[in-house]
């Protein structure tokens, strides 16, 4: 919203005013759009204060049933959530019952960027073939491929895959705690788009730079995807920052400092998470779901493009 032509002089040069009353100084900013409001035109929200035409959008956007980015208001926002992590403890209990580790179903749905060859129960990671699987010393192997041999429904099942209990009741309650909230400011359609887009971020940054011979797994990356959406939305509103880095600098020291822990899935969907949620909240409100349908295909065709780029190197 700009300021109307030809308004009133201002208090001094460079001292901010009041978008609708220009003579008015002005220190505070609409926690929705950003435009200085003076105490005449402050409406108490949530999180600090509205100006006058925000207050007016998100009435109608109420009577509309819609959220302030365009999404439908959902009636429950926990439940999207609770599916995703009736989801991942079904994968669990599968591969639990299967074998853990060992289990076919870990090797068909966890990330393997190359083929693997299981023998006796060890697995062989060297870019194994189909057909070396079935020779020589590995005649009574077991062949489960990589995305390179065209698995690459590993790159979404990969996020839906844990092993131990500990790993998946972390990513539970994570999920839990994060996706209610942001399901109820962003709506169901756009909730789903960054949870997965940005666990397929992660999917791709791990098929790019991890190791060719692992084998990756778990919710984290589309988790991450979530707190970099809490990010965006915290510098969209101008909330208080501090504590969102704060938490932000403490998942990814965990991240860097713990074994085991793939660095690349976390960095991928914190990535995917702040490209998405950007898409949606900047969107201008004009022609928004144009612009975030648009966006977020447009990330979708990158993340595509990566993996092709990554297959031919492989193959």
């Amino acid at each position: 919203m700009s300021t109307p032509a030809g308004a009133g002089p201002t208090p001094g040069a460079g001292v901010p005013t009041c978008y609708r009353h220009p003579g008015r100084e002005s220190h505070i900013r609409c926690q929705r759009c950003g435009n200085s409001i003076c105490p005449d035109c402050m409406t108490p929200a949530a999180v600090g204060f509205q100006c006058p035409d925000c207050v007016s959008q998100g009435r109608r956007d109420t009577r509309s049933g819609r959220t302030a980015y365009g999404g439908l208001m959902p009636t429950n926002a926990t439940i999207t959530s609770l599916v995703l992590i009736a989801i991942n403890v079904g994968v669990w209990l599968a591969i639990r019952l299967t074998g853990g580790y060992s289990s076919r179903l870990f090797e068909l749905l966890a990330l393997s960027p190359s083929g693997t060859c299981t023998v006796d129960g060890g697995r062989y990671f060297a870019g194994a073939t189909e057909a070396v699987c079935g020779s020589g010393a590995f005649s009574a192997g077991t062949w489960s491929p990589g995305v390179a041999d065209g698995a690459w429904w590993e790159l979404v099942t990969s996020m839906f895959v844990h092993v131990s209990i500990t790993h998946l009741l972390f990513n539970c309650l994570a999920i839990y705690v994060l996706g209610p909230q942001l399901e109820h400011v962003l709506g169901r359609a756009r909730f789903l788009a960054v949870y997965l887009l940005s666990g397929l971020a992660g999917s791709a940054l791990v098929y790019w730079v991890g190791p060719e011979t692992g084998a990756t797994h778990g919710a984290s990356g589309a988790i991450f995807g979530l707190v970099g959406a809490w990010v965006v939305l915290a510098l969209k509103r101008r909330t208080e920052l501090r504590s969102v880095f704060v938490w932000v600098a403490i998942m990814f020291a965990y991240t860097f400092l713990m074994p085991n822990i793939s660095w690349q899935g976390h960095l991928g969907g914190f990535l995917g998470g702040l490209a998405t949620t950007a898409v949606l909240v900047y969107a201008p409100r004009e022609r928004r779901t144009a612009v975030q349908v648009g966006g977020l295909v447009a990330i979708g065709l990158v993340i595509a493009a990566l993996v092709v780029a990554r297959t031919a190197t492989l193959t």
